[in-house]
């Protein structure tokens, strides 16, 4: 068994596809992998410290208005061509897959051109640009979200499978995870986080909320503001007289190295929509608010959060209309009502794939 792999850019295209290598591996040990990529994508240091070969080529994305930097882009469009074509050839694969970004284009379409089986993954609730013209072309389309699904055209091809999830998220265990926090299991806990960068309206908006929240001991808060906002953050709590080392309840820290534990001993999160974090708010059942990052491609992070909060799994508040009395009102609305929560846990478990990566493989199964 003899697989490429290919997806760039950013996490949300790598992660997944790393995953689908793993699961590869596993169903199929003697497998070989090949990662195609670019030189400039974080792909490019982060698979070959995942063990596996890399090959790169030139691509560049297209400028959503009229430009003369798009004549460049259609030269390298055509040079990425030629090299995927070339990689495709004296590598043989037996499958080719593709998560997204647009280094898929031309590694996905040399493969269907040469007729090797490929199957495409769309992470998010609106499929970006690229897996919708390599829908036409592929053999299989797995999507992350069942909205999703009437963006394509040829819907006998698509495949609801789920996102691939780290399996560290499915064996965490509860009290060790308070233990670990040194949170108290018998108390709710409000998961506040915005991705690795943190998320300045988020935790602008949270001033507000430990400014309420703070010694009311019935609640705990696990905030991480991101690495880059946690200076500017205390700054703030500062200038309205609020000293987090008086408020036991309030636990604020840069980044979380374990989230799996975090999520796993929180009772409502508080984060942004990216595909990756709702699958695994999903897989675990868990109620969240959302705030979807404004300038996600596209807008796809508010289509993301729409998939839950239409089917009662979440609420959404966009980040236009975010401020610290919104999010306070609907944190104490959600967390004050133990019917509502469970409610909500439930619809976000309806939503969950937790076999997302054995549904993957099947597919792949399917084709070669």
């Amino acid at each position: 068994m003899r697989a490429i792999i290919t997806g760039g850019g950013t996490g949300g295209h790598i992660y997944p596809a790393l995953a689908i290598a793993k699961g590869i591996i596993e169903r199929y040990p003697n497998a070989e992998i090949l990662y195609v990529g670019t030189d400039r994508g974080l792909e490019s240091d982060i698979v070959p410290k995942a063990g596996y070969s890399f090959r790169s080529i030139k691509v560049a994305g297209f400028q959503r208005k009229l430009t003369l930097k798009n004549i460049k882009v259609l030269w390298q469009a055509n040079q990425g061509l030629w090299q995927a074509f070339n990689i495709v050839r004296s590598y043989k694969p037996d499958v080719v897959v593709g998560t997204g970004g647009y280094v898929c284009g031309p590694v996905v379409m040399a493969a269907a051109l040469q007729k090797i089986p490929t199957l495409i993954h769309e992470q998010n609730a609106l499929p970006g640009v690229t897996n919708r013209i390599l829908s036409k072309v592929s053999n299989k389309v797995a999507v992350t979200f069942e909205d999703s699904i009437k963006h394509f055209a040829d819907k006998a091809r698509v495949k609801l499978t789920g996102l691939p999830l780290r399996p560290e998220i499915f064996s965490c265990d509860r009290e060790k995870a308070f233990t670990e926090l040194g949170l108290d299991s018998q108390k709710p806990v409000l998961l506040v986080f915005g991705g690795s960068r943190g998320a300045r309206s988020i935790n602008m908006s949270m001033v507000k909320v430990v400014q309420e929240l703070q010694k009311q001991d019935e609640i705990q808060v696990l905030h991480a503001t991101g690495k880059f906002g946690y200076e500017e953050y205390l700054d703030a709590l500062r200038s309205e007289g609020i000293s987090l080392v008086n408020t036991g309840n309030i636990n604020t820290v840069p980044y979380l190295y374990n989230m799996q534990d975090a999520l796993t001993a929180a009772s409502l999160v508080v984060c942004r929509a990216g595909a990756a974090t709702l699958a695994e708010l999903t897989a675990l059942g868990l109620p969240s608010v959302l705030i979807p990052y404004p300038h996600a491609a596209e807008n796809h992070q508010e289509y993301n959060a729409r998939a839950l909060s239409d089917r009662g799994a979440a609420v959404m508040i966009r980040d236009s209309e975010l401020t610290g009395e919104l999010l306070l009102e609907q944190i104490k609305q959600l967390i004050s009502s133990s019917q509502r929560l469970e409610e909500m846990a439930k619809e976000s478990t309806k939503l969950g794939r937790p076999n997302a990566l054995d549904d993957i493989i099947d597919l792949i199964d399917d084709i070669i």
